[in-house]
């Protein structure tokens, strides 16, 4: 017998293939009467990238751009990812008590979710994975691959089928 299901860990990266991921969270709350936490991660400025901006303005005045900027995304991506619970749950109130929480974090994504994962004790963690050629795999290695390697709880990984693009 499996162990009981009640909290989804659903990570995103907001591609193309987020709905088509969201929809297999969603079929796994609702068989599990589960509640999802979606967790979206923005990684931080590279130091090189920090440098070239403190060429042309002071490290204060970069900290206050970054910071506002930050800001401004997260509550972009925040909405993003509440329009998408809408239209994947047609408008239903039924994506309000599915998806009990939100969270944009900064950081390196695969830590992120792991640490998200600890976090809400999440019983499992749904994620996507999209095709890759073998050479971005063996040099920059995936978020997908990472969770997969050192998650403590069981990743359900889902393959985006190749010629699926919905908007979100």
């Amino acid at each position: 017998m499996l162990p009981p299901i009640k909290t989804i860990l659903y990570a995103t990266g907001l591609s193309q293939g987020a709905p088509y991921i969201f929809r297999y969270a969603l079929t796994l709350a609702r068989q599990h009467q589960a509640k999802i936490v979606v967790v979206h991660a923005i990684e931080p400025l590279t130091t090189f990238g920090q440098s070239l901006v403190e060429q042309y303005m002071s490290h204060d005045a970069s900290e206050t751009l970054h910071s506002k900027a930050r800001d401004t995304v997260k509550g972009q991506i925040e909405e993003r990812i509440k329009q998408l619970c809408a239209k994947e749950c047609n408008g239903a109130t039924e994506c309000a008590t599915l998806v009990s929480s939100i969270q944009v974090i900064d950081g390196y994504p695969a830590q992120v979710v792991l640490d998200a994962a600890k976090t809400c004790a999440a019983d499992i963690i749904v994620m996507g994975s999209q095709r890759h050629n073998l050479l971005s795999e063996v040099m920059l290695g995936s978020t997908t691959r990472k969770v997969l390697h050192k998650a403590e709880q069981p990743v359900f990984v889902v393959r985006v089928p190749k010629d699926f693009a919905e908007a979100i």
